[in-house]
């Protein structure tokens, strides 16, 4: 388990945990709010399966105290040095309570505390504004970079 002590706007502590036997189900059924559908995948399964047959990212759960309330996933690249994080679903009930926010967070102090840490980068597409307003809040700055269709934004800490 991850915990750096964030807490969301209702005063949960939120933590980043491992996909287990006992908690892969509850991570998988997290679907986002029909108008975020063109932006994220239906639902955080598609990102356990990428997790899984891929191998290059790492899906975590996120956690509001012991309730799962999300997802997200992270990776190494070696060619840029960078940490990227992907895949940040949170449920639709749950939003608005300060969720992403705090789990970005958590993860962030978390990546940035590993030994070689250079920057994080993420990737979104345009005309996803509350990504880009929740990534420009923690201090990510866009590049003059597309990976696909998204716009590639970096935290150097």
């Amino acid at each position: 388990m991850i915990d750096s002590g964030v807490r969301d706007g209702r005063g949960r502590l939120v933590t980043l945990t491992a996909i287990t036997d006992d908690n892969w189900r509850a991570v998988a059924d997290v679907v986002p709010r029909d108008d975020q559908r063109d932006f994220v995948a239906p639902s955080a399964a598609r990102y356990l399966l990428l997790s899984l047959r891929e191998g290059e990212w790492h899906s975590l759960g996120i956690r509001a105290d012991e309730d799962v309330v999300g997802h997200v996933m992270w990776a190494y690249d070696p060619e840029d040095g960078a940490h990227w994080i992907g895949g940040l679903v949170v449920d639709a009930a749950r939003q608005g309570e300060g969720l992403g926010r705090a789990a970005m967070t958590v993860l962030l102090r978390w990546l940035t505390a590993k030994p070689g840490f250079v920057r994080a980068r993420l990737s979104y597409q345009s005309e996803n504004v509350a990504a880009r307003k929740l990534y420009a809040g923690l201090g990510f700055v866009e590049l003059d970079l597309v990976e696909g269709d998204e716009v590639v934004a970096e935290l150097v800490p």
